[in-house]
Formats: C-alpha cells, sequence, structure tokens
C-alpha cells in the first residue's frame, strides 16, 4: 500500500489543495496497463470512465477519504467524466477475524451512515470537479447487518442512486456479516456527454448472471463494478461474457497488489477490452463510444431481443438440492430468502 500518508486535520480543505497543486503530473498516468483497445476513440461521443485502482489505509478512514479525493482529482485531469472506487473504499475491504471475540461487532461498528462526513466529502468534491463520482462504503443499516454499498454521485454533488451488494458472500465471515441489498437499480446520470442510464453490481454480484440480466432488462448502457477479489483469466472471462450477452458497456474498479492482483477492466457492449490494468496502483481510464454502444445496442440479437422469459420458471425457485446445500461462515444454514 505504499508509504503511509499524514492525516490532514481539515480533510476537506486539504484533499482540494492537493488536487489543485498535484494534478495528473504525479498520479502515474496510467502505467501498468496491459491491454488498451484503439477502438474506442475520445471525442463527444465517449464516457471517460476512470478505473481507481489504488490501495487503502485499511480502517483508516479519514486517510482513505482524503487518499480517494487526490485521486479523484488525477482522474478530472486526465478527462473522467466518472471516477470508480473498489469495494467497500471506506475501510480499503479490510476484514475482521473471526475467531476473535467481539471482532464482528466492532467491524460492524466501522460502517458510515449514508449522509455522513464521508459520503458528503465525496458530494462536495464531485461537484467542484463536475465530475460524478462511484464511492464505497460499508453502510450502517437498521437490521441484518451493515450493507457493502455504493452509491453514485452526480457532477452536481447529488446521489442519484445507492445500490447495495444482494449476493453477499456469505462463504466469507465479511460479508455473512453484513446484510443483502433489496434490489437492482438503474439510474439516469448526467454527463456532459450526455445522459447515460447507469446501474451497478459489486464485486460477487458479477459471477451470478441475473444481476447483469436484471440491469439490462431495466435499461442500463453501462454497469458500473466495484471489486475486491483476486481476478483470474475465467473471472476476466466472465466479465467479458456479461458486457457481451446483455449488449451492456461493463467497468469495473479492483484492489493493486499486494491486497489483490489488480486488472481493473473495461468492456464495450460487444464483450470487447477497452482497457485492463497490470497489478500496480494507478488510474486506468476507459474510453466508452456512447453513439456505437446505442448503435449496437438497437441491432444486437442479444440482450432482450429474442428470450422467451415465459420457459424461464425453474430461474425464480427457491428450491435448493445436493450438491449445492451449503452453509455460512459462521456455520449457520444458508437460507437464501431469510435476509
Amino acid at each position: 500500500m505504499g508509504k503511509r500518508q499524514p492525516v490532514w486535520p481539515a480533510v476537506w480543505v486539504a484533499a482540494v489543495a492537493l488536487i489543485v497543486a498535484d494534478g495528473c503530473a504525479r498520479s502515474g498516468g496510467v502505467s501498468g496497463v496491459s491491454k488498451v483497445s484503439e477502438t474506442e476513440p475520445s471525442g463527444k461521443n465517449t464516457l471517460q470512465v476512470a478505473l481507481l485502482q489504488i490501495g487503502s489505509f485499511e480502517f483508516d478512514q479519514e486517510s482513505n477519504q482524503v487518499k480517494g479525493g487526490q485521486f479523484c482529482g488525477r482522474a478530472k485531469e486526465m478527462g473522467a467524466d466518472i471516477a470508480l472506487f473498489p469495494e467497500m473504499w471506506n475501510i480499503g475491504y479490510t476484514p475482521f477475524d473471526e475467531k476473535k471475540a467481539g471482532a464482528k461487532e466492532q467491524w460492524q461498528d466501522r460502517a458510515i451512515a449514508r449522509d455522513g462526513e464521508f459520503v458528503k466529502f465525496y458530494r462536495r468534491l464531485a461537484k467542484e470537479l463536475d465530475m460524478a463520482i462511484g464511492i464505497t462504503y460499508l453502510e450502517k443499516h437498521e437490521g441484518g447487518g451493515p450493507r457493502n454499498s455504493f452509491s453514485l454521485i452526480d457532477r452536481r454533488g447529488e446521489i442519484v442512486m445507492t445500490y447495495s451488494k444482494v449476493h453477499t458472500c456469505d462463504f466469507m465471515a465479511t460479508e455473512a456479516a453484513c446484510g443483502p441489498g433489496d434490489d437492482f437499480y438503474v439510474c439516469d446520470l448526467n454527463t456532459a456527454k450526455g445522459v447515460v442510464k447507469v446501474g451497478a453490481m459489486i464485486c460477487y454480484d458479477r459471477e451470478a448472471p441475473e444481476s447483469a440480466r436484471i440491469l439490462m432488462l431495466k435499461g442500463a448502457e453501462l454497469i458500473l463494478t466495484p471489486n475486491a477479489c483476486e481476478l483470474d483469466d475465467r473471472r476476466m472471462d466472465q466479465f467479458k461474457t456479461r458486457a457481451f450477452e446483455n449488449a451492456v458497456a461493463v467497468a469495473m474498479a479492483n484492489y493493486p497488489r499486494p491486497k489483490h492482483n489488480g486488472r481493473s477492466a473495461a468492456c464495450d457492449g460487444g464483450g470487447h477490452v477497452i482497457v485492463e490494468a497490470g497489478a500496480d496502483e494507478g488510474i486506468f481510464l476507459a474510453g466508452i463510444n456512447l453513439r456505437k454502444l446505442r448503435k449496437l445496442r438497437a441491432a444486437t440479437i442479444w440482450g432482450n431481443a429474442y428470450r422467451r422469459p415465459h420457459r424461464y420458471d425453474a430461474l425464480t425457485s427457491d428450491r435448493v438440492e445436493e450438491p449445492f446445500i451449503r452453509k455460512n461462515a459462521f456455520g449457520e444454514p444458508f437460507e437464501r430468502t431469510r435476509r
């Protein structure tokens, strides 16, 4: 995670000053990018999504806030319309030791309110930068534990959508201690390139084909995907397939090494890779040509063009049989509809 930065007493003022002073010259640009498509030229039809592949200060939320502000400023200098954080940024997706008494409760107490200072900081920053920000955090929630949440803030500083992870990783204590989200959402995001219909899925969500499918059915053109895991070739292929089978653009921000292995990526609606990062920290800009995306969506045989949903009853059944009966990380039977 690199050398520890100081914690500024006046977080907001310091972060903005650093943004102005630093710019993109010291951001590392897009170093470490392993693949960049040449099919998406920049221009008035190209939406620029900055994938913030950055290491955290773990539970030090104030330092995470400041560092996140710096990287948002650098993303704006690079021409970004949207800056996307990796999963649960406020605590750097730092787990707890489930064998330690009280650790779960202490971890849950680190959750923050949607209207608290951490999120307000990024709302002010989005307005200051005239750039949308997709911020992630462990969110306080009454009943069922905190939630693994993502708020999309528009360039006017307004929250236009908050999504909580539906497919929580209940095989891990960290997420078995969270409550799942209730639904998938799509919003209209006003950008300098026009209004774009944006949805969100978080990490393990992308491994369930239903997540992207529902977002497509709700009209998503772009699916933003905060992430926190090791991305192997199979998972990268999965991600490309989510774009291809739904005719939607997808963009994912992951943590760099040593926490994870980077590989933040974006694909167009045909499943072609626009950008794929290496393992190191950096900002990786993905240009999504909206004109080409919409032309594809109007002609594709994929997406919702030739489906037969009246034959899909089994997909909504709650019945589970061996070999797929499971317990969660605390040894309790996993009951998918209980919470």
